[in-house]
């Protein structure tokens, strides 16, 4: 593939976790907005539930999160207490709808939490809301994190499902991103969480990064194949200095350019197909027997906030500092700043900033796009069956995208809008031709490969 055809589709585009992206999120949903969609929540609605614990003991310059370091653990247990209370009043506004199926733990570093406090936190989620007896537990690590007797509350609190920061092995990008870590570290996480029973583990790799070569991601990725996890994502670093400002300590001349990039990306997921694995989207890959390849495989795949997942909840709940709730009505998000996101939930149990309500063409779109990011392909006749003639001017589009492709990256038949082979690394490229919103200019984002 070309250099240039690489630079032309490598565009800067949002990785689609949400139609509409958070950019295009306003302060015209606020508290209220929140309390009157939970409460037309119907009862039997299953629920997900997000807790987002934004510390770190160290911070990383490649990391794009919402936290913030701490070298101490008394702001950490200055915000836990008021977690507490936010579950306590989301709970309290859905008296006793819904059912939760899958808990996320994620950060920063939900690592850090002291074996009690996560026992804590587990134990009160279970009492506030109904939650299946094969709940999916998952969070997600720092390995330098880790104690035994952290291992030891994991297995207490039901934790089943771990994600793994890996990011690259080689010592000198290690040293470029702040992330010193070492392969026997990382190994020792993941034989511990399997010694207490955890099913699955995943592990995240990045490619893109400062002083990376095909050559080293490729080590990265033996490495960690050699510990056999269950998935493994490989994500392209994020390099957006302009929002996270920790970022300017990245040198940018060590910086692989857009086509280098490309190359590491295809390098590492070649060889991970080869070691057996199945490709999930666009940066996820899974045993042939794990669940996300088979819900990859049965058309069942769906994308959020945690990108992919087999979780059908209609209802997706966040809960601390910036974190996000998707809901059939749309889309809210708390406070960002931590200090201001205690006081707000303090004085009145919620912490709304901002949201976006979703009208029928945000429905649609959102479906076409997750459908493209997950299946690489449209089926128009579902499609119309879902949405009728709202559908039409997508169908328009989608012939005239086809038309107008002169690099073999889509097909369009008229029963399905599809991905080439060719076209699959350009996806979210592709995905953003339906983003009515992008044109408008809020937000910057990440280049598209």
């Amino acid at each position: 593939m070309s250099d240039e055809l690489i630079r032309r589709y490598a565009k800067p585009v949002p990785r689609y976790t949400s139609y509409p992206t958070a950019p295009h999120f306003h302060t015209g949903v606020q508290n209220a907005t929140y309390v009157d969609w939970l409460q037309d929540l119907p009862a039997s609605t299953p629920l997900s539930l997000y807790m987002h614990v934004p510390f770190c003991d160290r911070l990383c310059w490649f990391c794009g999160c919402h936290t913030k370091q701490v070298l101490r653990y008394d702001p950490i247990a200055a915000y836990l207490p008021v977690l507490h209370k936010e579950i306590e009043t989301v709970a309290r506004h859905l008296d006793g709808r819904g059912h939760v199926a899958s808990l996320h733990l994620g950060g920063g570093s939900p690592s850090m939490l002291h074996p009690a406090d996560l026992i804590a936190l587990a134990a009160h989620v279970r009492a506030n809301f109904s939650t299946s007896a094969d709940l999916e537990f998952s969070i997600e690590i720092d390995p330098n994190d880790m104690t035994d007797d952290r291992y030891d509350a994991f297995a207490a609190a039901g934790v089943n499902r771990v994600s793994i920061g890996v990011q690259d092995f080689d010592p000198k990008v290690q040293k470029a991103i702040n992330r010193p870590q070492t392969f026997e570290a990382t190994r020792a996480v993941v034989e511990g969480m399997r010694q207490r029973g955890v099913g699955s583990i995943n592990l995240d790799v990045l490619y893109g990064l400062p002083h990376q070569t095909t050559e080293t991601i490729e080590r990265t990725i033996d490495l960690a194949l050699s510990l056999n996890p269950d998935r493994l994502a490989l994500f392209g670093y994020a390099h957006v200095p302009w929002m996270k400002t920790h970022q300017k300590m990245i040198d940018e001349a060590a910086l692989p350019g857009v086509a280098d990039r490309f190359r590491q990306s295809q390098v590492a997921a070649a060889r991970i197909v080869a070691a057996g694995y199945e490709v999930i989207g666009i940066d996820h890959f899974g045993r042939p027997d794990d669940g996300l390849a088979v819900a990859a495989r049965n058309g069942a795949l769906h994308r959020n906030f945690q990108g992919y997942t087999t979780d059908r909840a209609p209802a997706l709940l966040g809960f601390g500092a910036s974190a996000i709730s998707s809901l059939p009505q749309g889309f809210v998000q708390n406070i960002t700043a931590t200090g201001e996101y205690i006081r707000a939930v303090t004085a009145g149990g919620l912490a709304v900033a901002r949201g976006i309500e979703l009208d029928d063409d945000d429905r649609l779109r959102a479906w076409v796009i997750e459908r493209l990011m997950c299946d690489f392909a449209v089926p128009v006749n579902e499609m119309l069956t879902r949405f009728g003639h709202e559908a039409d001017a997508v169908l328009q589009e989608m012939r005239y995208s086809a038309l107008c492709d002169g690099d073999d990256l889509v097909r369009f038949d008229g029963e399905t809008f599809a991905v080439t082979d060719r076209g699959r690394p350009f996806v979210r490229s592709i995905a953003s031709t339906f983003d009515t919103y992008l044109a408008g200019g809020a937000g910057r984002h990440s280049v598209a490969v």
